[in-house]
């Protein structure tokens, strides 16, 4: 595990100090150890979090001849299988690492052999001979790899401030911006700044010195099966799910360090806690945090699953500076970022870093097998699909005349729309169309039609031809997994130099998964079925009910408490109003709103806080407006 930078020039040689100080800015994913490589048209680095072969597997690696050179971010689950054959095949190994099967799979097969990985990666190949870069991305973006095409040459970088160490340019992209106050996040490919964008997932690249660029994809998630396939039986789906979840949680337990898992007391991570337990000699190391607040605090439940096992517990009631954790979290993202529970995740892994190295969590659950309640509210809502499309125009002018305070407002708005797509995003934005209409500016507001969508979202929208669940789980699962849940994991563990592994995200697990029918998963309100029914056996009876509750923070609280007047100080300032994205009196509006507690504004008011003061760190760093 590691975080990667470099560069390739035909107009002037890489400098190996420019590497090392784009390097240096990433020194928390990789505290162990660097490495570095300079010829006449390449400079490439890592920062190396030692996970496997601590002795030997130093980075970059090279082929016998040097001609080809790698540095590697992630880890490589079936390294040994892939090693036995290439060496079968006449390569030579020097080492026991993961990252030297990188450098011989691209001689055997070349971009091709990527699609026999199994892991979690982003890396990068300077082929000498050929004057060309290859950059790769693991098939769900567990890993980031940000890239920028200029003139001068073609940098690439696990984050963007060993961009900006380079000088490469960062004016921001008032675009991106549209797209985070409109979901939370800026989308893959786009990123926050004109010259920089994302490899999307299961995607590869190669440029040459001339900076002509060639991409491919390797692979890309199966839509859900909406039909039950005729002779299919539950029991041997159930036993396919056992065999192969408990497989791709053995993988993750491979380390030459201390390794435990996030127990949250949810069903996800409670499951792979149980398949560590029944495969593993020694009790397993597991890691909980609760807060005081009501609604908030699961640490119960995560006692249950632990005593169940006999693991070594560690649980922290947590007290924290809440201004203080922000600012923390908003420097690692170096995008604006407003999915709260970063921060329970920052302390989460805060907390692990102190006694492991290693940690796996119970990600992508809810994404593959139908654990979100918004795929049950798809579910309800296929009752109003009949519902003619002039009655549907009807009840939205009716919408749209009711007062802002109106009781259902926003839910005959999502009613009215032309198709499932629309409702749904509708119904899962971080903020309202009409809260978005009362409080930005029109020039800060995109579209919310099906084509704007599509286009926004290329490959991770399917068409009308299938069903509204399947197109909500599968959104979920490749551009929302994507872009927001594990851009929070990667960033707020390697914060804290954890390597954090995602058993229910092997793509083998993920594609059987999307085999299994749709309501085998979800039906009635409920979700997992299918899952639960296969590993339940794996769980303390009183987990099996329990309603799902979300990994948050309780921002609502925190904003008419401890941070009510920091809110308000960054939210009315000169400076924030002056940036043109609100209305004056709509913000003062909404924050009286939440304070007098009328309605709950905690996520539109986090999504601009975190804008601002994202703003500011960029004005600090000096990357242009």
């Amino acid at each position: 595990m590691c975080g990667i930078a470099g560069y390739i020039s035909a107009v002037k040689a890489p400098e190996a100090s420019l590497v090392r100080a784009m390097c240096g800015e990433i020194r928390h994913r990789g505290p162990d150890d660097d490495g570095f490589y300079t010829d006449s048209f390449c400079g490439i680095g890592m920062r190396r979090l030692s996970i496997i072969d601590l002795s030997t597997g130093r980075q970059p690696i090279s082929n016998e001849d040097g001609s080809i050179q790698v540095v590697f971010n992630g880890e490589i689950y079936n390294y040994q299988e892939l090693r036995e054959d290439l060496a079968a095949r006449g390569h030579r190994f020097t080492t026991h690492s993961d990252t030297e099967v990188l450098v011989h799979l691209y001689e055997q097969d070349g971009p091709a052999g990527i699609a026999r990985l199994r892991g979690m990666f982003a890396y990068a190949i300077w082929d000498k001979r050929a004057g060309k870069l290859l950059l790769a991305r693991d098939r769900f973006g567990k890993k980031p790899l940000y890239y920028a095409n200029l003139p001068q040459g073609f940098y690439f970088a696990s984050e963007v401030k060993c961009l900006r160490a380079a000088g490469v340019p960062l004016d921001i992209d008032s675009e991106a911006l549209k797209l985070y106050l409109q979901f939370g996040y800026v989308p893959d490919p786009w990123s926050a700044f004109q010259k920089v964008r994302k490899l999307q997932p299961g995607c590869w690249l190669t440029v040459d010195l001339r900076g002509q660029e060639k991409q491919g994809r390797y692979w890309e998630l199966p839509p859900p099966e909406e039909s039950e396939p005729a002779g299919l039986k539950s029991e041997d789906t159930c036993a396919e799910i056992r065999r192969v979840f408990d497989e791709s949680v053995r993988l993750r337990m491979i380390a030459d360090v201390p390794l435990g898992a996030f127990l949250s007391g949810g069903i996800d991570s409670s499951l792979v806690v149980g398949s560590m337990a029944r495969q593993s000699g020694q009790p397993i190391r597991t890691f909980s945090i609760g807060f005081e607040e009501e609604g908030y605090n699961e640490l119960p439940y995560a006692r249950l699953v632990a005593k169940h096992y006999g693991t070594e517990h560690h649980e922290l009631m947590v007290h924290p500076d809440a201004a203080d954790l922000i600012g923390k979290t908003i420097r690692f993202f170096d995008e604006p970022f407003a999915d709260s529970s970063a921060i329970p995740t920052y302390l989460v892994s805060e907390f692990a870093a102190q006694h492991v190295k290693v940690v796996l969590s119970g990600d992508g659950g809810d994404e593959l097998f139908g654990g979100y309640h918004s795929f049950f509210e798809v579910d309800r809502m296929r009752r109003f699909d009949c519902v003619p499309q002039l009655a549907r125009r009807a009840i939205g002018a009716a919408a749209g005349l009711l007062p802002y305070s109106a009781y259902g407002k926003n839910f005959l708005r999502s009613l009215s729309r032309p198709n499932a797509l629309e409702r749904y995003f509708e119904y899962t934005s971080v903020n309202t169309y009409y809260l978005r209409s009362r409080v930005l500016k029109p020039e800060w507001t995109l579209p919310t039609d099906a084509a704007f969508l599509r286009r926004t979202f290329d490959g991770a929208i399917l068409d009308d031809s299938h069903d509204a669940l399947s197109q909500a789980m599968y959104f979920e699962a490749t551009a929302k997994l994507t872009g927001d849940i594990l851009v929070k994991v990667d960033r707020m563990s390697m914060a804290n130099s954890l390597e954090v592994r995602c058993p229910l995200l092997d793509h083998r697990l993920a594609e059987l998964a999307n085999r299994i029918p749709n309501r085998w998963k979800t039906r009635d309100g409920k979700g997992k079925l299918i899952l639960l029914q296969a590993l339940g056996e794996y769980l303390p009876p009183e987990l099996l009910n329990r309603p799902k509750k979300g990994f948050s923070v309780p921002l609502p609280a925190w904003f008419r408490g401890p941070l009510r007047e920091f809110v308000a100080d960054c939210l009315t300032s000169k400076r924030f109003l002056e940036r043109g994205f609100v209305s004056p009196p709509q913000i003062q509006s909404m924050l009286e709103e939440h304070w007098d507690g009328r309605r709950n504004n905690a996520s539109f008011l986090w999504l601009l806080l975190v804008l601002e003061l994202w703003l500011v760190s960029q004005e600090g760093a000096g990357s242009g407006k």
